[in-house]
């Protein structure tokens, strides 16, 4: 009798580790469970549209008051700025899954796997609600294949949902090339969210910051301008993680900008943020209110906004 049950604890013990490295490390898109969700502030605003540009390896200190970055550096002056906000590793893919599926499901850039947790994508989806992948130098519309420089798959995490891995249709008409993003701005058509990735010459990975922010004027200043975006549109400019050397709560910090029309001015934040806030902001800014991995806990990011 006894060892009977000394095996049934053992087997409890380890059906309560299985589970717990199944929340946990979601790797490869097997996590099935729900994370648990915090609701949404009853301030939190809402936008008829929200764009998250991602820029590449650069530390806060790098960016924030670098003069050869003028224009981010006056987003940052006149808007929000999330002066504590680290990426969640290193090396650059599982930060881009952070900000699609709340799990870093990866720690390899090379991974070329099918990812089918839940992601900012299927929510959006599910609710209605319209969305882009505007990739620059993304070879045609829908590609879910290998780098072809200067653009790189690990930088476009919708490559990898099974959501398009087995729906070309749904793949064509959401991952565009990012000269689709001018198109659609110019014909009223923006969507409820788009996730725009410059490639590798213009989001400081291979070219410099001061292109970077020549790329961010030339592309992203017209998004801000326009009449579709001054009325309702929410823009966060984040870098996807630190200089390597920077772990500091796993990827490093990195300078992230708020841009709204409903943002308190030249407003500083010191709250501890990471990308998963990115991700539930995203959702909840679109009138979201389901968020995919650590987006159902991650503090919200309300205080960017007037009247809060």
């Amino acid at each position: 009798m006894r060892l009977a049950f000394e095996n049934r604890r053992l087997s409890g013990i380890i059906l309560f580790f299985c589970i717990f490295a199944a929340v946990s490390c979601g790797g490869g898109g097997s996590g099935s469970m729900n994370s648990p969700q915090v609701p949404v502030p009853t301030s939190q605003p809402t936008f008829a549209h929200v764009a998250v540009v991602v820029l590449e390896n650069h530390s806060y200190s790098e960016v924030i008051g670098n003069s050869s970055m003028p224009y981010l550096n006056g987003l940052a002056q006149q808007y929000g700025l999330a002066a504590q906000y680290f990426g969640n590793a290193h090396p650059s893919l599982p930060n881009y899954f952070m900000l699609t599926t709340g799990l870093t499901e990866t720690m390899d850039d090379t991974f070329t796997g099918t990812v089918s947790d839940d992601n900012v994508a299927r929510e959006l989806t599910k609710a209605g609600k319209s969305w882009k992948c505007y990739a620059e130098s993304l070879p045609t519309a829908g590609y879910m294949g290998a780098d072809v420089y200067p653009y790189v798959r690990h930088h476009n995490p919708f490559s990898y949902f099974s959501d398009f891995q087995n729906n070309a249709p749904a793949a064509t008409s959401a991952l565009v090339p990012f000269t689709q993003l001018a198109a659609d701005l110019g014909n009223d058509a923006l969507p409820q969210y788009s996730f725009i990735v410059p490639d590798l010459v213009d989001d400081a990975h291979d070219g410099t910051l001061a292109q970077a922010d020549a790329w961010l004027q030339q592309n992203i200043g017209p998004l801000i301008s326009s009449a579709a975006f001054q009325s309702s549109g929410l823009l966060i400019i984040t870098f996807d993680e630190g200089d390597q050397s920077d772990v500091t709560n796993g990827g490093g910090q990195v300078a992230t900008i708020i841009v709204s029309s409903k943002s308190k001015k030249n407003y500083v934040s010191k709250t501890l943020l990471q990308h998963q806030s990115t991700l539930r902001l995203s959702l909840a800014a679109s009138g979201v209110t389901t968020f995919p991995g650590a987006a159902g806990t991650a503090a919200d990011m309300t205080e960017f906004f007037t009247g809060n």
